[in-house]
């Protein structure tokens, strides 16, 4: 091993999250080093996660406890999600679940349309519907910019119009929204509905 090739591990994923399929390069150098990887950033106070299974590998935190809580800085932020953001991921969770029960194929792909619908069943009741597709839009567009969400080419499996926006949902998203709480979703729902009219931050 030289350090040019743990560099080629360590370096993508303080970018962010690594796929086997869009990073093959660094996974594979990742996959092969893995004891080094994790010995060079447990120094920065950081472990790495890597599903094989899934083909991803993300860093996070390492938990602190008592004093030293305070006095390690922390490189990976705490992030905080809107209500509709959060609900969204929820969605986009539990509608990659379903996916897989089926087995047909690796990758979810739906259109902008198709997430509209799933979102705007617990938006508020508006008549400018306009307003609320750009609303939608943005929430769209958070997950996007925080990699649960790929835009791709509409695939013909979505029965999408040509030229249409498409995305793939990214596997990383069973990293944050875990089973349990996708078991919880239905109850979850029903808190989530009292609180439309909100703006209400939830941490993720």
């Amino acid at each position: 091993m030289t350090n040019a090739d743990l560099s080629q591990a360590v370096i993508p994923l303080m970018k962010g999250v690594v796929y086997r399929d869009t990073h093959e390069r660094a996974w594979q150098h990742l996959t092969q080093l893995q004891p080094q990887v994790r010995d060079y950033v447990e120094v920065l106070g950081l472990q790495v996660v890597i599903d094989e299974a899934e083909g991803y590998a993300y860093l996070r935190q390492r938990p602190v406890d008592g004093d030293d809580a305070d006095q390690v800085p922390r490189l990976i932020p705490r992030r905080s999600l809107s209500f509709h953001v959060s609900l969204l991921l929820a969605l986009l969770r539990k509608k990659l679940a379903e996916f897989d029960a089926q087995g047909s194929d690796t990758r979810l792909v739906l259109t902008r349309a198709q997430i509209a619908e799933m979102v705007r069943v617990f938006m508020p009741v508006t008549s400018n519907e306009a307003r609320l597709l750009d609303k939608i839009d943005e929430h769209i567009n958070k997950a996007a910019d925080l990699g649960f969400l790929r835009p791709v080419k509409a695939a013909a499996q979505t029965g999408a119009p040509g030229g249409e926006q498409a995305f793939e949902v990214r596997r990383i998203l069973k990293a944050f929204v875990d089973g349990q709480w996708l078991a919880d979703l239905s109850l979850k729902l029903s808190e989530y509905t009292s609180l439309l009219a909100g703006d209400e931050e939830w941490s993720a």
